[in-house]
């Protein structure tokens, strides 16, 4: 099993001006309590969704197992369904139709028109879905990114990955089980990209991943109702506990300009952490022209100067 594991707190009412001024500072991850919402939670039903969301036809994710591999995409495959059927199938357990298995799981994550251009908004791609959702007003309008509309089929984990936007995961119908981890705890989590390689995170194989066992996890439960604040950078791992839908919102904590503007997804590293990976990949391949026995030893120098220039000293 993993490390240390720690409760994500909740807290109740929380104002605007609280978070911003108490809570957001933190840059911690916290489950808000009673915020209005809307009519959403009450109303989005199976059969109110299939009826408002019609034949549009969504790209989705289809699972034969129930934690998705996104870096080798094992057992995963994309496909195209009319919104309603992918309600009506995701909400079951099992299958009449089905593309892999009668057991198949299923999972949508909402994307803009031109998913290379356009950032998904569940205001602009489910324009009559958007009378009834009311988004947390604790950020600037000109902060705002995207709004993204998640379903997954009951037992469906996702791989723990990283965003680099500030993040609110709005629990609007079903239960979700999250796992956290801090940006400080990269260094056990085996990263390729934004995710890690670790998928069983609550069996880990430790002997292929004996790092993993340091990582603290931070936990909560989410229901009908909750707010989950995940702060850029922090990891996390989704498992839906039974049918549900979410809407993750996500907003800027850096100024415009430091993001890539070509990212949609709101995945791509800020430009200059880009730019900085992109010269050690220069310096390392300028190592390797030494002989191993330098090449270490001057490695070993850039990794202590990195420590002593680049981490924060005052963080537990």
């Amino acid at each position: 099993m993993a490390g240390q594991r720690l409760a994500v707190p909740r807290l109740q009412g929380v104002s605007r001006e609280q978070f911003l001024q108490h809570l957001y500072p933190q840059r911690k991850p916290l489950v808000l309590e009673g915020i209005d919402l809307g009519s959403c939670t009450s109303k989005w039903t199976v059969d109110y969704l299939s009826q408002i969301g019609g034949k549009k036809e969504v790209k989705i994710h289809v699972a034969a197992v129930a934690q998705m591999d996104f870096i080798r995409f094992f057992c995963v495959c994309f496909r195209t369904l009319p919104f309603d059927k992918l309600i009506q199938r995701a909400a079951e357990e099992k299958h009449d139709e089905f593309f892999i298995s009668e057991d198949e799981k299923y999972y949508l994550r909402s994307l803009g028109e031109d998913p290379r251009k356009d950032v998904a908004d569940i205001r602009k791609q489910f324009p009559l879905l958007e009378g009834d959702i009311k988004f947390p007003k604790f950020f600037k309008e000109e902060q705002f990114f995207s709004s993204v509309f998640r379903i997954s089929s009951p037992g469906l984990q996702l791989w723990t990955h990283y965003d680099v936007m500030d993040n609110f995961l709005i629990q609007v119908t079903g239960k979700k089980r999250v796992t956290l981890f801090s940006p400080r705890d990269a260094q056990y989590l085996y990263l390729s990209g934004t995710k890690s390689e670790v998928l069983n995170i609550d069996n880990p194989d430790l002997t292929k991943y004996p790092l993993f066992s340091k990582a603290r996890r931070y936990e909560c439960s989410l229901e009908a109702g909750d707010v989950l604040f995940i702060p850029a950078l922090w990891f996390h791992n989704v498992i839906s506990e039974e049918f549900g839908v979410g809407v993750n919102i996500f907003w800027k904590h850096l100024p415009s300009e430091c993001y890539d503007q070509t990212d949609t997804y709101g995945n791509k590293d800020p430009k200059a952490a880009s730019r900085a990976a992109q010269i050690l990949d220069r310096a390392l391949k300028t190592l390797a022209e030494l002989p191993e026995e330098y090449r270490d030893f001057y490695a070993r120098r850039m990794v202590l100067h990195i420590q002593d220039k680049a981490y924060s000293k005052n963080f537990e």
